[in-house]
């Protein structure tokens, strides 16, 4: 995790149409259409800090960064950014950008430090500035309900989204939020990379809250890989649902500053084990056949609540990489059985580019991000023909550096590398949409 006090990641709203077979050279607003969004995006646990303040409480990011060997540099987000105290002045950096909106997610823990029970009037009160405070500069807000940071004392309670337990936790909150702020916002993000925390949480055990059996007791001191990733996946799925389902009954209809109606927007990461439930009601075949019992199913209440849960796709979308089939498939037979099948796919993928590296393309300074802005037409062109046409947001989108501190102001502002990137990158999107 890299803590920097910048704006990094572009959200962009948008409804594909059909094909263009040429890329904007002068990329301009005018290459969007009418209504199209430009705006900013971050997280609460990356840039909030003030980890102990106004009765926040603990969340499993925190107990995580906290923890010795967890973090390359031995870094921890008590402090980050400092956005929690200095939130006015980022704004005016949005305005002075030229932003149109701003993506943030509310911390679980602000708003009940102990997951449930006591709301923390606190944390209503910090967002409903940092709402207002949007508003007053013209910035549309975008609430991410959800980014990872789960309170530490539903991870103590019930092993957290490896219960069921937390569907009705998560939908509580969820709630509070839209009863304190949806008469200003409105975009609703239920769920932030829901894969991700899945994997890297459960799966490979490199995020929070750390469990795996891959190497168990040497590295995780609990879990196991071949089951709870689904497990956090599958509960993962029916919170959203619950939500949209309590917020499209109980709160569709309010006044907001613009319009009587406010939809709510729901947020799913573009994998297929989980748009597929969203747009169909169930898990793709080849996924289940080829984890077999280990996957959850729902039932027929529960898929019908599922399917047709979203208002629009979101897509964090940063990088493409190349495939072929692996005829001798040596990993996954060692680790069958032992690890989620999308774990073996991302140990096969470090496996494959610390080997080969691909001189050919330009890399950003994660090792996994490669700079291919074809990939981003491609994907709105899958989604489109895979999901019929469904409005899609792009929620992240960037590039980072390496945070080196002998890197002088000056050299940090000739940033031609990142202006390629983003230029190349909307100049695909641009072509996807026309």
């Amino acid at each position: 995790m890299e803590l920097k006090r910048s704006l990094i990641a572009i959200l962009l709203v948008l409804c594909t149409t059909h094909r263009c077979s040429t890329q904007s050279t002068n990329l301009s607003r005018k290459s969007f259409p009418q209504g199209f969004v430009f705006g900013t995006a971050s997280s609460s646990f990356q840039y909030e800090g003030a980890v102990k303040t106004d009765g926040r409480g603990l969340t499993v990011w925190d107990k995580f960064a906290h923890t010795f060997g967890k973090v390359v540099d031995f870094s921890n987000a008590d402090v980050a950014v400092d956005q929690y105290h200095r939130f006015e002045e980022d704004i005016q950096l949005m305005v002075d950008m030229g932003m149109d909106a701003y993506r943030f997610s509310i911390a679980w823990s602000r708003i009940y430090p102990n997951g449930t029970g006591e709301i923390n009037q606190a944390g209503i009160d910090h967002y409903n500035k940092l709402i207002n405070a949007l508003l007053a500069k013209g910035i549309e807000p975008y609430v991410t309900i959800y980014h990872w940071d789960l309170p530490q004392a539903l991870e103590d309670k019930y092993n957290g989204w490896l219960d069921t337990q937390i569907i009705n936790d998560f939908a509580n909150y969820a709630e509070t939020c839209f009863k304190a702020f949806g008469d200003r916002v409105k975009h609703w993000i239920t769920f932030n990379e829901p894969h991700t925390f899945a994997i890297q949480g459960y799966d490979v055990g490199l995020q929070a809250p750390g469990r795996c059996s891959i190497l168990l007791h040497l590295f995780c001191r609990a879990g196991n890989s071949a089951t709870e990733p689904y497990i956090v996946a599958h509960n993962t799925l029916l919170a959203h649902a619950i939500t949209s389902d309590i917020y499209r009954r109980k709160y569709k209809v309010i006044k907001t500053r613009k319009k009587k109606v406010s939809r709510l927007k729901n947020y799913c990461i573009l994998y297929n084990r989980f748009m597929d439930p969203l747009f169909f009601g169930d898990y793709p075949n080849s996924m289940r056949t080829r984890v077999g019992d280990r996957l959850p199913k729902f039932s027929a209440d529960e898929a019908a609540l599922v399917k047709g849960s979203l208002d629009f796709v979101g897509i964090n979308h940063y990088t493409t990489w190349y495939a072929k089939n692996n005829s001798t498939n040596i990993i996954d037979k060692l680790l069958h059985d032992t690890i989620a099948d999308s774990g073996a796919s991302t140990l096969r993928k470090f496996i494959i580019v610390l080997s080969l590296l691909n001189d050919f393309l330009i890399q950003a300074n994660a090792i996994w991000i490669y700079i291919v802005p074809e990939g981003m037409r491609s994907l709105m062109n899958y989604v489109k023909e895979k999901y019929n046409n469904p409005p899609v947001v792009i929620t992240e989108n960037g590039m980072d550096d390496s945070n080196s501190p002998f890197t002088s102001i000056e050299d940090a502002l000739k940033d031609d590398k990142r202006i390629r990137y983003h230029h190349d990158y909307l100049s695909n999107l641009s072509a996807a949409i026309q």
